[in-house]
């Protein structure tokens, strides 16, 4: 359990869909269309060459969200999806707008068109100081939940099937965090939006069994368990704790505003990266949640029938792999 202040890794994104459109032919006469997915490629190839260039602290990624319908017929419309990270605006808005260049260039090349729209996006962080070291005097008196044999049996045996060093949960709060002296760059998260609104700061609770892979099916195991119940449970109490500080110390929100005005502003500041024009894109995964809704539906908690959501499963807790 951990709450950090200061400028953080994580880094600032850019979400952008290029669309690429030409003419299609039949795949037998090639020369009579122009390729929509030969411009992605070579947006991704120029891209790929560009890295080189930039510092080690940006991250990029892309998927093709759209390569045509089927073999034989030259792609008349071809779409990739980037993410651009940098640690510092200015190196953001420079990779960004890289990125349109190449995409352009792609487009010369293959005699089409390209046209991009925004998907998201998300600044750079800054959490607020005073809050921080408040929040962690509250850590320290709530404390970690009380983990059972059987909670560390399981966090151990997920370990152990991922590869990671077999240390179990926490025994002791990571405690307050200050700024990193350098940083490598990071994940994004649009709460770096709301911190230069207003004076934030997150809360990291223990209820999640550490040192497994991130965006992977096993982050999803211990939310079904005690363990996550447990986290969350002294999350709230900690987060309750120094909200019930802000509304009787005048003197603790005071010096979060000072330090938002005076430190967090004093060498960055806040630009939007959404503009008036960028509308939300609100049809993302729509396909996917009309064909998994029903099948999820089937597993929605049911605490009127239910002790726990691992009675509901049949699971007996904790169940591991059988060890050879």
């Amino acid at each position: 359990m951990s709450v950090s202040y200061g400028k953080t890794e994580g880094n600032a994104l850019l979400s952008v869909k290029f669309t690429f459109e030409g003419e299609s032919a039949h795949g037998a006469s090639p020369w009579n269309g122009r390729s929509a997915l030969d411009a992605v490629e070579l947006m991704n190839v120029g891209w790929n060459f560009k890295r080189e260039h930039l510092y080690p602290t940006q991250r990029s990624h892309y998927v093709i969200t759209d390569g045509g319908d089927q073999p034989n017929v030259v792609p008349e419309k071809a779409s990739v999806w980037y993410y651009f990270r940098e640690h510092t605006y200015p190196r953001l808005k420079s990779a960004y707008e890289s990125g349109i260049n190449i995409a352009k260039g792609a487009a010369l090349m293959t005699g089409t068109k390209v046209s991009y729209r925004y998907m998201g996006s998300a600044f750079t962080r800054h959490f607020n100081e005073p809050l921080a070291k408040g929040m962690y005097e509250n850590m320290k008196k709530v404390g970690l939940p009380d983990w059972t044999e059987d909670d560390q049996l399981l966090a151990k045996a997920m370990q152990k099937l991922m590869g990671s060093k077999t240390v179990g949960l926490d025994r002791e709060i990571e405690g307050l965090i200050s700024p990193s002296k350098f940083s490598i760059g990071g994940g994004s998260d649009d709460i770096a939006d709301v911190c230069w609104t207003v004076p934030t700061i997150t809360l990291k609770y223990p209820c999640n069994i550490p040192g497994l892979p991130g965006h992977h099916w096993s982050r999803a195991v211990s939310m079904a368990t005690p363990i996550a119940h447990k986290g969350a449970t002294v999350g709230a109490k900690v987060a309750a704790m120094t909200v019930i500080d802000l509304l009787l110390n005048p003197q603790l929100l005071a010096d979060a505003w000072k330090y938002f005005n005076t430190e967090q502003k004093k060498n960055e500041t806040y630009v939007p990266l959404v503009s008036a024009d960028d509308t939300p894109a609100i049809e993302l995964n729509k396909e996917i949640m009309e064909e998994f809704r029903p099948e999820m539906k089937k597993f929605y908690y049911n605490p009127s029938k239910y002790a726990t959501y691992l009675e509901q499963l049949g699971i007996k807790y904790p169940t591991i792999k059988e060890q050879k």
